[in-house]
């Protein structure tokens, strides 16, 4: 009897990070739900070169992560288009500045809202699922979780409660859903307002002396959600071996 496709969604799927745990999935047999906000473009662009490969192995969907209604439905779509749900990576994240004195309410608000009421509340609506495929969650942290940055604090702490989350969660949803969180080092680099000499100091603190790749970062969250049987509660730090700065 041959066995079921494995599906995961994966929120802020479309670009960078995302697009890489995507492919990589995809690429081991998984069919996927890209979730995005405001990629759509990114987010079918990158479907329609899934659907090249295997047709019907891909769905976008489109959701804030901050609506609380919104996060049942992007399980039912997922569950709806594919019959069931193995594996969900959270990975959709706010990331600004909030140098501390100078936090609002709305900043404080905006970035909890994404990096940590989402994934706990996404986890929620498709735990059912995960229990009956025996399934695994991957939440995406930050070595800023543990080593924090002085311009960002409020982002540390939602990372920090991240990383909380996903030890409750791993004892939550135990036996039968693995739960486990990805810290990332330098990868990628921020878009906008880019600080050469900040890069240059992390790598100098980073034992490897070299960026990663998001390659390393999807094979790792594939590891996580397929191979890592007897491994819950963890946070796999992929940093080249990063100290603080």
């Amino acid at each position: 009897m041959p066995q079921p496709i494995p599906v995961a969604l994966v929120t802020g799927g479309a670009r960078r990070l995302g697009a890489a745990i995507v492919r990589r999935l995809h690429a081991s047999g998984y069919a996927v739900a890209v979730h995005c906000r405001h990629s759509a473009d990114a987010a079918h662009a990158l479907a329609a070169d899934l659907e090249q490969a295997r047709p019907g192995s891909s769905l976008v969907v489109e959701a804030d992560l901050a609506r609380f209604d919104a996060l049942p439905e992007l399980v039912a779509r997922t569950v709806g288009r594919f019959g069931r749900l193995d594996a969900l990576v959270n990975n959709a994240a706010a990331f600004f500045p909030t140098p501390f004195g100078t936090v609002t309410p709305d900043q404080w608000d905006a970035l909890l809202a994404t990096n940590l009421r989402g994934p706990f509340f996404l986890a929620q609506a498709a735990a059912p699922h995960l229990r009956e495929a025996r399934g695994a969650i991957v939440n995406i942290s930050d070595v800023y979780a543990r080593q924090p940055r002085a311009d960002l604090p409020a982002y540390c702490v939602s990372k920090g409660a991240l990383e909380a989350m996903t030890r409750a969660l791993a004892v939550a949803l135990a036996p039968e859903v693995r739960v486990n969180a990805l810290a990332p080092g330098a990868i990628l680099w921020p878009e906008d307002a880019p600080d050469p000499a900040l890069q240059a100091r992390i790598l100098a603190r980073t034992a490897l002396g070299r960026t990663g790749t998001v390659e390393e970062i999807a094979d790792t969250a594939l590891w996580l959600l397929r191979d890592a049987g007897y491994t819950t509660g963890t946070v796999v730090a992929v940093d080249g071996g990063r100290e603080p700065v």
